[in-house]
């Protein structure tokens, strides 16, 4: 990316940030992946229960090796030989998390979070339980308005995400959104948030680089 068309991402990310804080979110942007995990190591207290969602994003930066390996006590999602009675019990003892980490959807230049679940657990954390939520965003990952935000789930996340899960589903045959209504949907709870009652619960590091679905 050249200085030119970095002024036109930077700027928009700085918008976006100013928006967030208006909405009681804090915003931070850092260039690298290694940067936003010296930022949540910064956020994140040592010893403190961590909760995560689903998230590609999380893997990239390599925040899940940071978790597992410091001093942190991981509810570790992706644990090796989990049972699907694990899972429901990770899922739940999250909501008594220190600290939940994951990605979002979209965010919109007004600040604003949209996020599509399969289960609704990642969306239900970031509403409400953890005292702490953590966002990791690429800069693919930011948008103009919720239509946008709407837009980008249909035709870039949920194609995407149900490809990775090697779902049978329409949009995995034609690469779009189809509104299916069949067994195996994994587009099922649909969350906007719009602001946060308690300041600063939830901080938003976007990564000047592409990262997720």
């Amino acid at each position: 990316m050249d200085s030119n068309a970095k002024f036109i991402v930077d700027a928009r990310v700085q918008r976006t940030i100013k928006k967030l804080e208006k909405n009681n979110m804090s915003g931070y942007y850092v260039e690298t992946g290694k940067e936003a995990l010296e930022k949540i190591k910064e956020l994140v207290e040592e010893g403190s229960l961590v909760g995560i969602g689903g998230s590609m994003t999380l893997f990239e930066i390599g925040a899940i090796d940071l978790l597992r390996k410091g001093n942190y006590k991981l509810l570790d999602r992706y644990k090796e030989g989990i049972t699907p009675t694990d899972m429901k019990e990770i899922f739940r003892q999250s909501f008594f998390a220190n600290t939940y980490l994951t990605s979002s959807n979209a965010i919109t230049e007004n600040g604003e979070l949209y996020n599509v679940d399969g289960n609704g657990n990642r969306v239900a954390a970031m509403l409400y339980g953890p005292d702490q939520v953590i966002v990791v965003v690429g800069i693919n990952k930011l948008v103009k308005n919720i239509e946008q935000a709407i837009s980008r789930v249909e035709e870039t996340a949920a194609p995407a995400n149900n490809i990775r899960l090697h779902k049978n589903n329409p949009c995995t045959k034609v690469g779009h959104c189809m509104d299916c209504k069949i067994e195996g949907r994994i587009c099922n709870e649909y969350t906007v948030i719009k602001r946060q009652s308690a300041k600063g619960r939830i901080h938003v590091i976007i990564v000047n680089k592409e990262l997720g679905y």
